[in-house]
């Protein structure tokens, strides 16, 4: 079973029917802790600010488990701010502490990209990968992905397993261990998105 994380802030219809798409008819919405413990593995979706979704999972009663899940090895994967909450702070509005289960930073995107470029960063683009990842393995160097974001991965060093062009190389995925982070949306990716939710839910 896959549980989707439900605390208030992800695309979860889009999520679930993604991987029933893909026939993984296990996907289930988790609103609490225990439903975290019966699954196999975890998805972390999100959209809008860090802080604030810090502050509503950090609320929702399920953060301690499903980090005593990671713990445990069993795989999660956070999904554009879902990813962001991975790392180890955000300076989205202030500064906000993260998850600190990737080493990183999520800065804004303006101080990576050329000036003149439009933010948020919204459409498809290729991803160019720095690492073989599991999560990579029904698709090809240089697919398109949707992504729809005005920060980014900073300072994540080898935890980044693919990078995509904006006018400067942005972070598009990571990976440390059991923990994978994609700054796209592969709900929204057509094909090339349901090949990596499959590779995820074959892990």
């Amino acid at each position: 079973m896959i549980a989707i994380v439900d605390y208030g802030v992800g695309n979860l219809f889009s999520l679930q029917s993604s991987f029933a798409a893909i026939g993984s008819s296990g996907a289930v919405v988790a609103h609490t802790a225990d439903a975290l413990e019966k699954a196999d593995k975890i998805v972390l979706p999100g959209v809008g600010a860090f802080g604030d979704a810090s502050a509503k999972l950090r609320g929702s009663g399920m953060l301690e488990t499903l980090l005593e899940q990671v713990n445990k090895e069993k795989p999660l994967l956070g999904i554009c701010l879902g990813m962001q909450l991975l790392f180890d702070r955000s300076f989205e509005y202030g500064e906000h502490e993260g998850l600190g289960l990737i080493p990183g930073e999520v800065r804004p995107l303006s101080e990576t990209v050329p000036t003149g470029l439009k933010i948020p960063h919204m459409g498809w683009n290729a991803l160019r990968f720095t690492k073989q990842s599991s999560l990579f393995r029904y698709i090809e160097d240089g697919d398109f992905v949707y992504f729809v974001h005005s920060y980014h991965g900073a300072l994540c060093g080898d935890h980044t397993i693919a990078l995509t062009d904006y006018g400067a190389p942005v972070t598009a995925a990571v990976q440390k261990d059991n923990v994978f982070g994609c700054q796209f949306h592969p709900e929204k990716s057509g094909n090339t998105g349901l090949k990596i939710l499959k590779a995820f839910a074959e892990m």
